[in-house]
């Protein structure tokens, strides 16, 4: 089936499929396969995570260049894991090999026992002022064709050059959490896109994103013709999970994530309101972002609303399927026509 294109001024990003998530057998297949949903559907780029429990990113972004012709990895990196220069040098490589372009998704924390185990002990705040630097030198090492020195806080380098050097039309583009004020100053420090976990669009309304830098979302959809079929499948895709409900709050428990307390009180400002904001996968541990929910016309109005305030980079859940995209497709071209009007 060829899907139409998530197109305009919008930049869609999908997600690539967890290890933990797929059986080691198909893992490979089911990359691949996304990645190649996504670039159909006219996805920017893909979503690739990362944290201790997960296969290493940069293979698997490796594995959807060699199956994709344009689709862009977003690489989650996070800093206690690898040195800025080793970043850089991937990128690097990836422009030399391939001529393609990717995107980082630059994290600050992630599950704080994954940070402990690592004896990162660095406080929250702290954790972004090591991210703004630890970003400079991978955009310096990649735009300067001259050697880089920086003396900060958190590293040193003196006199590093990038060899092989990256085409500036492959530059990469830079995202991260903007759920917290200092991930905000971090994005505006650094001139990237602040993603966040979004509230019901008639709250974002009340406080729009700063204009002063690119702003976008993390959002799943089930969005189909018919609204009780759109909540079907989205219960049997997502059912009650005892198991997941007790490990989410063990998560809120250890976490100082300030988007993971966020989501987890608007799950309970948002049950039973009839809206298409729902969270129950969220509570249920079975993803980490916000799904809209329901008929096209209701979805693509929820969508209109993060539009029209300033929103204009939305990343989605992983697709199961292709069909999905095309569905989703349809709520966004919808969502485009009601801006529009």
């Amino acid at each position: 089936m060829q899907t139409q294109s998530l197109n305009g001024t919008l930049e869609i990003f999908s997600t690539s499929p967890q290890s933990r998530d797929v059986d080691q057998s198909r893992y490979l297949q089911n990359v691949a396969d996304v990645a190649r949903w996504s670039e159909a559907a006219g996805c920017k780029g893909i979503l690739v995570y990362t944290d201790n429990a997960l296969v290493d990113p940069w293979l698997v972004s490796q594995i959807i260049i060699q199956n994709t012709k344009t689709l862009c990895p977003l690489v989650a990196v996070q800093p206690i894991y690898t040195h800025p220069y080793a970043v850089a040098k991937m990128t690097a490589s990836f422009g030399f090999l391939y001529g393609r372009r990717i995107y980082l998704n630059m994290v600050a924390g992630g599950f704080k026992n994954d940070l402990l185990a690592l004896n990162d002990t660095t406080p929250h705040d702290q954790r972004y002022t090591r991210l703004i630097e630890y970003t400079k030198i991978i955009q310096e090492l990649l735009r300067s064709a001259a050697p880089v020195s920086f003396d900060g806080e958190f590293y040193k380098v003196d006199k590093l050059k990038m060899t092989p050097p990256l085409s500036p039309d492959l530059f990469p583009g830079i995202f991260m959490s903007g759920s917290s004020e200092a991930g905000l100053a971090a994005a505006k420090a650094l001139g990237a896109t602040a993603v966040k976990y979004p509230q019901p669009a008639r709250e974002d309304e009340t406080a729009p994103p700063d204009d002063a830098i690119d702003s976008g979302i993390r959002i799943g959809i089930i969005a189909r013709d018919d609204e009780a079929e759109a909540w079907k499948i989205a219960h049997e895709r997502f059912p009650e999970d005892r198991k997941g409900q007790l490990t989410h709050q063990l998560a809120m428990k250890v976490s100082d994530s300030a988007w993971h307390k966020q989501l987890s009180q608007l799950a309970e400002e948002s049950k039973n309101n009839n809206s298409p904001y729902w969270l129950h996968p969220f509570e249920n541990y079975k993803t980490f972002c916000p799904y809209l929910v329901g008929n096209y016309e209701r979805v693509a109005a929820e969508l209109a609303g993060y539009i029209a305030v300033g929103y204009k980079t939305f990343i989605l859940d992983i697709p199961p399927n292709a069909e999905e995209l095309h569905h989703i497709n349809s709520a966004f071209k919808q969502a485009q026509k009601m801006v529009a009007a």
